[in-house]
């Protein structure tokens, strides 16, 4: 079986196509669990749906007071039963053979700690698109992935630290490694990229697939997107890039303590949200942007 966690904090339309997507799957080696983080007065329609819904594989609980992304993603973490996980956001598709796909992984790398799946990107109308952001990840950061790769040690981290060119809801993870570290509950947005790191770091290794069976949205409504704009993104990024270096370099790992201290592709996102930043009229944004994208690595 795969436990499919599913954090949920929005509105019920990309909602139901997320569960329907999980519904629609080729392989019925699954069970769905959803934990609603939205307040009371937001959960308009929710219960009722998951109440009609009646599918023996889906549990629906709504947490009883506001968590907040990370402790809800831990939520999951801890929740999880079966060997493998998939913490797949509330706004985005499975396609039919992503249980099937990640299964035939899992068969053949049981050992892995993390499995990344081909991705395709769509937008908040459901279109698949192609932006920058997923262009360069694929062409500058993530390693040539024909067919399927499997990837650890220092090279990995490497790679992570220059730019991290997984896509977190699409991941498949091991469930009794993520539970033995854990999200760190002080982080609201660079959380995965360090709880991945950490993984490494103890000997996981990650198999990563090109066979698409994810489609992952990408709106700028989005918490990520929201918080780039205002910097806050960036003031948390910095201190856990510094501290990354710092880890890499006890584990001896010099090459990525190197990366972790550059955090180049960071530094080229904090530098085209500053057009955003100026436009909203914030000079203590473009302050905070300006600062990351040109400071010295330590």
């Amino acid at each position: 079986m795969l436990d499919i966690m599913l954090p949920h904090y929005g509105e019920l339309p990309l909602l139901k196509i997320a569960v329907e997507s999980v519904l629609a799957q080729t392989d019925d080696r699954w069970r769905l669990t959803v934990f609603d983080d939205n307040p009371a007065e937001r959960v308009t329609g929710v219960p009722e749906y998951f109440a009609a819904l009646g599918h023996p594989a889906v549990r629906y609980e709504r947490n009883p007071q506001n968590l907040g992304i990370t402790r809800n993603f831990q939520q999951c973490v801890e929740r999880a039963e079966a060997p493998f996980l998939s913490m797949m956001g509330c706004d985005d598709v499975m396609l039919p053979g992503y249980v099937e796909r990640v299964h035939a992984l899992i068969e053949r790398h049981p050992d892995a700690v993390l499995i990344q799946p081909g991705v395709e990107v769509i937008g908040s109308d459901g279109a698949v698109v192609k932006t920058l952001a997923d262009t360069t990840k694929r062409r500058v950061y993530s390693p040539k992935v024909d067919g399927t790769v499997r990837l650890s040690g220092e090279a990995l981290a490497v790679s992570l630290l220059r730019g991290n060119w997984l896509y977190f809801p699409s991941l498949v993870w091991s469930t009794p490694e993520v539970q033995a570290v854990g999200f760190d509950l002080e982080l609201s947005v660079i959380q995965d990229l360090k709880l991945i790191l950490e993984l490494v770091v103890r000997g996981g290794a990650l198999v990563a697939d090109d066979a698409t069976v994810f489609q992952y949205r990408r709106h700028n409504e989005s918490l990520s997107a929201s918080t780039a704009v205002t910097g806050n993104r960036f003031s948390e990024a910095r201190a856990f890039f510094l501290a990354a270096a710092d880890r890499m370099d006890a584990h001896g790992w010099p090459r990525a303590a190197k990366a972790a201290r550059w955090h180049l592709s960071s530094r080229i996102h904090a530098l085209t949200m500053l057009p955003a930043a100026a436009k909203q009229r914030s000079p203590q944004s473009v302050r905070v942007l300006t600062k990351y994208a040109f400071g010295r690595a330590r």
